[in-house]
Order: C-alpha cells, then sequence, then structure tokens
C-alpha cells in the first residue's frame, strides 16, 4: 500500500479557511453528539529544553489519527523555527494502513483559527461591530482570516507587548493600534497569548462580549483574569483538557473559580443540547485545542490531496 506525504507547502495550498471552519465545526458538533473517541492529550514536558510535546489521538466515523505537536516559545529567537510544530498521521481505522503523513504545522493554526471562528458564530452577537486581538503573532492572523470568513464590517484593534507587532498586523489588517485595555472593550475579543498572567481584565470587559481565550493550553497557563470568568458564561472544547490545561485551569486550581459554574461545552451548544448567549451577557469560550478538529481537517486535506494529484506516495508498509 502507499503512503500519501504532505509538506506545508502543500497543506498550505490544499487547505482554505472556508474548509477549516467547516471542518472544525463538524469536529465540534460530533464531539457534543458523543460521537467521537478522544484520549486527553500526553504531555512531555521539556524545561531544560524550555518546551514540551503532545500526542493526540483521536477517531470519529471513518478515520483515526494522531499528531505530535510541540510548544517551545523561545524557538522563533533560539533556533529561527516555529514556536509549535508538528505531524500528523492519518490512519485507515479498519486497517490501521497509515493514508497520509502530512505537516501539521499549519493544519495546527489553521483549527485553532477556525475554533475561535466558530466559537464567536455561535456565542457573540448576531453583528458584532469591532473585534480586538491580544497578541498580534502568527495565531491571530488565522483568528482573523476566520472571523473574516463569518463577519464582515467590523472594526479590528490590535495590541501586543511588542507595539512593532501589532503595527504590523494592523497594517496588514486595515486595523489600529490600540492599548490592551480598548482590545478588549470589543464586541469579540481573541486572546492568543503564551502568558502565566492575565492580560484581559474585568475592568475592560463589556456587557454583551465575548471572549475567545486560545493561549492556555497548558498548566499554570492564563490569559483572563478570574474575576472575570465569575461574571461570564462559560463555555469550553473539552471537560479533561479544559480543567486540567484551559484557561480555567488557574482559576480552578486557586479556588477562585468552580467547576460546577461552566455552562458546558461549545459541541454542546452546537448540538442544541444546551443554551448559548442570551442577551447581553459576556461569553468566553476556554480552547484548548481538539485532536477531533485535527482529525477533521486533516481528512479534508487527505480528500482534496488525492482529488488533485497532490503529495508524494511512499510504500511505507511492506512492498508498496
Amino acid at each position: 500500500m502507499k503512503t500519501l506525504i504532505l509538506t506545508e507547502k502543500d497543506v498550505r495550498a490544499l487547505v482554505t479557511m472556508s474548509d477549516a471552519v467547516s471542518a472544525v465545526e463538524t469536529a465540534f458538533l460530533a464531539h457534543g453528539q458523543g460521537k467521537t473517541r478522544m484520549p486527553s492529550k500526553v504531555y512531555l514536558s521539556l524545561p531544560e529544553y524550555g518546551g514540551d510535546f503532545r500526542a493526540m489521538p483521536s477517531y470519529m466515523e471513518g478515520a483515526a489519527g494522531v499528531k505530535w505537536v510541540n510548544s517551545h516559545p523561545e524557538n522563533p529567537a533560539k533556533h529561527g523555527l516555529p514556536s509549535v510544530m508538528g505531524v500528523y498521521i492519518l490512519s485507515d481505522p479498519a486497517s490501521a494502513a497509515p493514508l497520509a503523513i502530512m505537516d501539521a504545522t499549519w493544519l495546527t493554526a489553521m483549527r485553532t483559527g477556525a475554533a475561535g471562528g466558530v466559537a464567536s458564530k455561535y456565542l457573540a452577537k448576531k453583528q458584532p461591530r469591532s473585534i480586538g486581538f491580544v497578541g498580534c503573532g502568527v495565531q491571530a492572523r488565522v483568528l482573523l482570516a476566520a472571523h473574516q470568513a463569518l463577519f464582515s464590517n467590523v472594526e479590528l484593534r490590535m495590541a501586543d507587548l511588542s507595539g512593532e507587532a501589532a503595527a504590523r498586523f494592523a497594517k496588514e489588517a486595515n486595523g489600529r493600534v490600540t492599548s490592551v485595555n480598548e482590545a478588549v472593550a470589543s464586541d469579540i475579543v481573541c486572546a492568543s497569548t503564551p502568558g502565566r498572567v492575565p492580560v484581559v481584565l474585568k475592568r475592560a470587559v463589556q456587557a454583551g462580549t465575548h471572549i475567545n481565550a486560545m493561549g492556555a493550553d497548558a498548566p499554570g497557563k492564563q490569559e483572563v483574569e478570574g474575576s472575570v470568568l465569575t461574571n461570564a458564561k462559560v463555555f469550553i472544547d473539552d471537560w479533561d483538557q479544559a480543567t486540567h490545561s484551559g484557561e480555567v485551569n488557574v482559576p480552578l486550581h486557586r479556588g477562585e473559580y468552580a467547576q460546577d459554574a461552566i455552562t458546558g461545552t461549545l459541541g454542546e451548544v452546537i448540538a442544541g443540547k444546551i443554551q448559548g448567549r442570551v442577551g447581553n451577557e459576556i461569553t468566553l469560550f476556554d480552547s484548548t485545542g481538539l485532536a477531533v478538529q485535527d482529525l477533521a481537517l486533516a481528512r479534508v486535506i487527505y480528500a482534496k490531496a488525492r482529488e488533485s494529484g497532490r503529495g508524494i506516495d511512499v510504500a511505507m508498509i511492506g512492498q508498496g
């Protein structure tokens, strides 16, 4: 049998943000309906190298796969490499044959941005007037692309500890540089920072705001002040992951927030099991990144690659 090899260049050429939003919404729905199998992420912490690895296996009807991905925040400065890189193995669940091995660096960025877009679709005001970005790196750009696929005629506000990064992003996107508090005072807030000190503060959050908390993906990470959670309707992507390593993990462990205050998962909202936004509430989506999101998008990429003839076939198993 043949295994298809797809590079980052291939993945970038094959997948669009519309593909990603559709695939991720499908994954959220299946997860909310209980139609997925997804063990919690396995973390391999390497503090001596300033980073960690995560293994993310999952199954949904007709497909199985695993992502091996890292988080090394100092990579750009130390090694000239992205902070996050990954490889995805897509398998046939019936035979276990490896269908494809593909770059997951761009896949990860796209599906994470798409997750924020899907959350805003279901939890934000129907016609938001402004979107604030707290953190202006790669993730902010795919979050912007996802929101542009869903909303139009919105003011874009960019804030970052690096004024240069904010100015560059604002110029690219035709937005404007603001303070963090002004970015947070938007109808939709997309926070994508790697820090452990809250930057989204209660005093800046307005009634009716929806917050996508995208940065906290490991124990100890926190972007949002704990008191914001107690005043918001909080939705998570997965119970085990969020309570262990999502935005809620620090407030939970400090006793500043109770687990039973979490409204439910975004998948349950999409599946119609629970209600999302009501009126002028503050809503918050705690995104840790689901393995089934990667799987759903990897399936799309593989199908499009086979259809277009892109990639390289190799005899990975047996004689081919």
